[in-house]
């Protein structure tokens, strides 16, 4: 990797190599300004975009600023019930950028400008308001159309949404050899400006659940719940993407598709060793994913069944089992199952969630019959139920079985081949606000041995990207003994060090209100890792492109994003490890006691860093800050 000074060296050779007299740029060209009383040759459908530019805020909308001169375009004309589209004459494009400013509502390819070439969207652009509150203020953004030079174009404004934020707002557009707001890059695959640079996200399009996790002949598989043709949740089918390491990901083929027992629901996947199943022809060993048919989503509806499907060469291609379903319909919309294989009795156990906060396990010797053993109650919870064993303080000895839920809470006990039977209250794992429907690895080889664990960020935002979701990094899980009991302990996994380009360090250093050790760092991907004692320090923290992750020593108790953990300090000392992408920050406390799972949206051209004190000085035993490369640049 090429270190930041590295970088600010190479920055500044190129710009005085072109800084001189000769090299002035040529003038802009406007193409609109939405200045006049009507649109002129602009063309305009529906009723969202009234008769002529606005002039400012309309009636029952929040004050709208950021644009420029009087006018602009505001399809909040009869508010965000009505629609319609406005598109600009043909154009050359002349210059290396296309810039404008926009606000109004987050609804991809619903309220959103476009750049047409060929009747082709080659660009695309949403406001950044999905929720309510916000602001109606216009920010400046930028295309990248340098590769378009020479092409004939037309502006689109669309508003096709209804409901809250079911507008758009637009002004000044105009080409210039100069980015003049947030390069908004959509069309470079994986360089997209909010694309996660370590976080596992779809090429395009919406994923949520990560299911049939499995490892296999060198290889991580990790299917997730995909929509292939929209941007939205819907048409659920399982992607596949697979990795030598769990950082660098290759999205593959899609593997399960809809058919006439439904669209494809979450589900696991198993390596069958023993062929139980009878499907292997060849030298590679059988890769079966387990997975929901969500009948009632396709037509005539069908209940929800449990469903089958194999692969002889490495999970490239799946047959799905001819005598679909292998276990009918029980409850609800039973549906999730996760299965694991027992070997005290030969045979695969299935966790399935049923309905409400009732789970239950089923055996099989051969993943196609299935008998009922038991149920489980998770309360506080629902979904995407996980089932597996781990040894307690790496005593291989002494094992519990961990019954997780979707939402992250679980339960610790102990399985006598036939029944689950809890030994502690409900307990949580996940104290942040975007951590849903985790899953184990099954598979994993003896020689590794660890319990490695992904899941959904469910909830992040990423307006305007041709993607839509990201899944947390990869967490290795651990059971330890503390003083309220057996708890369960997540830390990210080691090969996060794959990544690792230059280190800062400081060692036994005070920290005085007012001082920041990082003032000298910055940057969008990074891994820290600090222990620190408060000492006399009523709070210390960090300030991570303005927002803060902060430690009260009073309350003891950390904090990001509007959400709180508590947190005890061990011999007078907080351990912290933090993992910051382009668009969320993974947080990890006492070793992993605690984690925060955040998404959020900072200004791209925010990469400010800091560390602070408050009350009094602190003492920083040790801090490490990594900066971290792009795991989509190999």
């Amino acid at each position: 990797m090429t270190n930041t000074s590295t970088r600010v060296y190479l920055c500044a050779v190129l710009l005085s190599a072109v800084a001189s007299p000769a090299a002035a740029q040529p003038p802009d060209i406007l193409i609109a300004d939405f200045e006049g009383d009507d649109y002129g040759d602009w063309q305009a459908t529906g009723e969202a975009f009234g008769l002529g530019p606005a002039r400012g805020t309309l009636p029952k909308q929040m004050e709208v600023s950021g644009f420029e001169g009087e006018g602009l375009v505001n399809s909040y004309y009869g508010q965000d019930n009505t629609t319609g589209t406005l598109t600009s004459p043909e154009f050359a494009i002349e210059r290396k950028y296309l810039n404008f400013l926009i606000g109004g509502g987050w609804h991809p390819e619903m309220a959103c400008i476009n750049l047409l070439v060929e009747g082709n969207v080659v660009r695309t652009a949403t406001g950044p308001n999905r929720e309510p509150g916000g602001t109606e203020r216009l920010d400046p953004y930028s295309w990248d159309v340098a590769d378009l030079l020479g092409k004939t174009a037309r502006i689109e404004i669309v508003d096709r949404a209804t409901g809250g934020w079911g507008h758009i707002n637009i002004d000044h557009i105009v080409q210039s050899d100069e980015a003049k707001g947030t390069l908004f890059v959509v069309d470079k695959l994986y360089e997209e400006t909010y694309r996660p640079q370590f976080h596992f996200s779809a090429k395009k399009n919406w994923h949520n659940d990560p299911n049939g996790l499995v490892y296999y002949a060198g290889e991580y598989h990790m299917f997730f719940q995909h929509n292939p043709s929209g941007i939205n949740w819907g048409n659920m089918t399982w992607g596949h993407a697979v990795s030598p390491d769990m950082v660098h990901w290759t999205q593959l083929d899609h593997a399960i598709e809809p058919d006439e027992l439904g669209t494809i629901f979450s589900g696991s996947a198993v390596v069958d060793h023993a062929n139980t199943a009878g499907w292997q022809t060849g030298q590679e060993k059988v890769l079966v994913a387990i997975y929901t048919s969500a009948g009632s989503l396709v037509t005539p509806p069908k209940p929800f069944t449990q469903s089958i499907a194999y692969s002889n060469d490495r999970g490239r291609t799946w047959t799905k089992y001819e005598k679909n379903p292998v276990l009918g319909h029980i409850a609800g919309s039973n549906r999730d199952p996760k299965v694991v294989w027992h070997e005290p009795t030969k045979k695969w156990i299935m966790a399935l969630f049923l309905d409400g906060n009732d789970y239950a396990l089923f055996a099989s010797p051969n993943l196609k019959e299935w008998t009922r053993l038991c149920n489980v109650v998770l309360p506080d919870t629902g979904e995407c139920p996980d089932f597996f064993e781990l040894p307690v303080d790496g005593d291989p000895n002494n094992t519990k079985w961990v019954f997780w839920g979707g939402n992250g809470n679980y339960l610790i006990g102990s399985f006598d081949e036939q029944e689950f039977k809890p030994e502690s209250e409900t307990l949580p794992s996940e104290w942040g606000a975007n951590c849903y429907a985790a899953q184990t690895w099954s598979d994993i080889p003896p020689s590794d041995g660890r319990r490695l664990q992904i899941a959904w960020m469910a909830g992040g935002q990423y307006p305007g990207m041709p993607f839509n979701q990201q899944m947390s990094f990869p967490r290795v899980l651990t059971l330890r003994t503390t003083p309220e009991g057996i708890r369960l302990y997540r830390r990210p996994v080691a090969e996060i060090e794959l990544l690792h380009g230059k280190k800062h360090s400081w060692a036994s250093q005070a920290l005085e209100p007012g001082e920041n050790l990082l003032a000298d760092v910055a940057g969008d991907l990074l891994h820290i890792r600090a222990e620190i004692e408060p000492a006399g320090a009523t709070a210390f923290g960090f300030d991570i492109r303005g927002h803060k992750i902060e430690y009260s020593a009073a309350d003891k108790s950390i904090s990001l994003l509007g959400r709180n953990a508590p947190l005890e300090p061990e011999a007078g000392r907080i351990r912290l490890e933090i993992l910051v992408d382009r668009t969320s920050l993974e947080v990890f406390g006492g070793d992993g006691r605690v984690s925060m799972s955040s998404c959020f949206l900072p200004d791209p051209t925010n990469l400010d860093v800091g560390i602070y004190a408050t009350g009094d000085s602190t003492n920083v035993v040790s801090l490490e800050v990594f900066e971290l490369c792009s795991a989509w640049r190999r």
